[in-house]
């Protein structure tokens, strides 16, 4: 038996793969399937069944474009209602895999069709577990999520449920499988992951806080309710469309890879009325951009920031990037969140606008040497978008913090008549702000380069005392 997982660091998404005798499964697939068509052919191995943990609420699954390429059968767990051909397992069904056995474990929690699927070799050993998210290494799935869909399913009632599906399914099974999770830590799935991607499950029965033995129904009710943040918005809408379907990514591919010259460009987002998304580096962005551009990163938690700040997926969308190849990325990277509606990028990236003299916005920036001085000359009010736990750690004192996934609402909380200062930790996300603070007709701010990092290496006094009257 050979079992591999795929691990993808800016979803924190973990696929896995099972091979044995020349049969392959895949196990929550992403959107671009290629790879484990690719890696199946290498072992010259037919894919025979795509497994479903759950519905995903962060990511959109391959599992279609997989099933009809390869002809695979699609498998979900008990209650399960796909709007699409599937098996709907029984709890405790086993599937063949070559000499492999793969038994579907209903898990109910985290959603209602949560189902794990226990791993068996050709030997009839209990090798791991694929734990989708139930179980996190370190933590487990939040039980809050299935509400957004379904209203009956409160987070008190799922919450249960995965008490007993732990108690009951998992916690029973012998110390020494391995646990494969479907993510790792940085997904919002979950509140305190894991840098670990595997564990064995003994470990997690001496570590993972929600697995502590002694917890009543009650106490492991409290624990893994406490201290949850809202779910990024666009959750529910993944949801629906693994329920319900999707365009093949080739399609999705073929409408966003259409090339424009500059003038073009300008026609085609005017006429639309497209989104134009800059995924540059923050510093070349902010060196000239086109006007109305929002900077989203490719070298960061893209999908993630472009889920959290654009509230439609159905958004048309024009892409700037450095090259060809960054637009494959970009566009495969907005379908994993369900973005599909790329219409085209700028050919020769940023400099085929600038050669061709159309306008150009910048974003003024200053060193954290350069803020000490405008607090001591100026007092400049300063905005910090990092989270709010960043915050409440460490801040400048008298900083206001707006975290970034939470700008749109607050808007009206920027001077516009006033000078003020933007950072996050790095500066990534104080460049997400910026380009959307300039869209809006903010003119008069500064980003601070290298953010929160460089402004400790200063004399700026910092503090983590919250004053209530600083946090939204």
């Amino acid at each position: 038996m050979k079992i591999e997982q795929i691990y993808t660091g800016c979803l924190a998404h973990a696929a896995y793969y099972l091979e044995g005798d020349g049969e392959a499964a895949i196990f929550d697939p992403l959107r671009e399937v290629q790879p484990y068509i690719d890696k199946a052919k290498r072992d010259n191995a037919t894919i025979k069944y795509v497994f479903e943990t759950h519905f995903h609420a962060d990511f959109v699954s391959g599992h279609l474009d997989l099933a009809q390429k390869e002809n695979a059968t699609i498998v979900y767990g008990p209650t399960a209602k796909p709007s699409f051909e599937a098996v709907i397992a029984l709890d405790n069904q086993v599937f063949q895999v070559g000499k492999c056995k793969v038994k579907a474990v209903h898990t109910p929690g985290h959603t209602l069709e949560s189902t794990c699927y226990l791993l068996i070799d050709e030997r009839g050993k209990e090798h791991g577990i694929i734990t989708g998210d139930t179980l996190f290494i370190g933590d487990v799935g939040r039980p809050d999520l299935a509400q957004h869909v379904v209203a009956d399913l409160t987070q008190d009632k799922l919450a249960r449920m995965l008490f007993h599906s732990l108690r009951e399914k998992i916690m029973t099974l012998p110390d020494e499988l391995i646990v494969y999770p479907n993510h790792g830590a940085g997904s919002a799935c979950g509140k305190m992951m894991s840098k670990e991607t595997t564990d064995t499950l003994g470990n997690q029965k001496k570590t993972n806080y929600a697995l502590n033995p002694e917890f009543t129904e009650d106490q492991f009710v409290l624990a893994i309710l406490t201290g949850l943040t809202a779910p990024p918005a666009y959750f529910p809408k993944n949801v629906l469309m693994n329920i319900k379907g999707y365009e093949s990514l080739d399609t999705v591919m073929y409408r966003g890879q259409k090339p424009f010259d500059a003038k073009t460009f300008e026609m085609v987002a005017n006429e639309t009325q497209a989104l134009i998304l800059d995924t540059r580096k923050a510093s070349e962005f902010a060196l000239g951009f086109i006007p109305n551009s929002i900077n989203i990163g490719l070298e960061s938690n893209f999908a993630m920031w472009v889920g959290e700040l654009i509230p439609d997926l159905k958004q048309q969308i024009l892409l700037v990037a450095e090259d060809h190849e960054k637009v494959e990325e970009a566009i495969i990277r907005l379908s994993r969140v369900g973005y599909d509606y790329c219409i085209g990028y700028l050919e020769g990236g940023f400099d085929t606008w600038k050669n061709a003299h159309k306008e150009i916005n910048t974003i003024d920036r200053i060193t954290a040497d350069e803020l000490v001085v405008l607090e001591e000359v100026h007092n400049a009010p300063i905005f910090d978008v990092r989270k709010k736990s960043e915050f409440e750690s460490e801040h400048i004192i008298g900083a206001i913090n707006i975290p970034l996934n939470e700008i749109n609402t607050h808007l009206a909380l920027f001077p516009k008549d006033a000078f003020f200062v933007i950072h996050c930790l790095g500066g990534y996300r104080s460049m997400i702000a910026a380009s959307i603070l300039k869209q809006r007709g903010y003119e008069n701010f500064a980003d601070v380069i290298g953010g929160f990092n460089e402004i400790k290496l200063t004399n700026i006094p910092i503090s983590n005392y919250v004053c209530p009257t600083t946090l939204l």
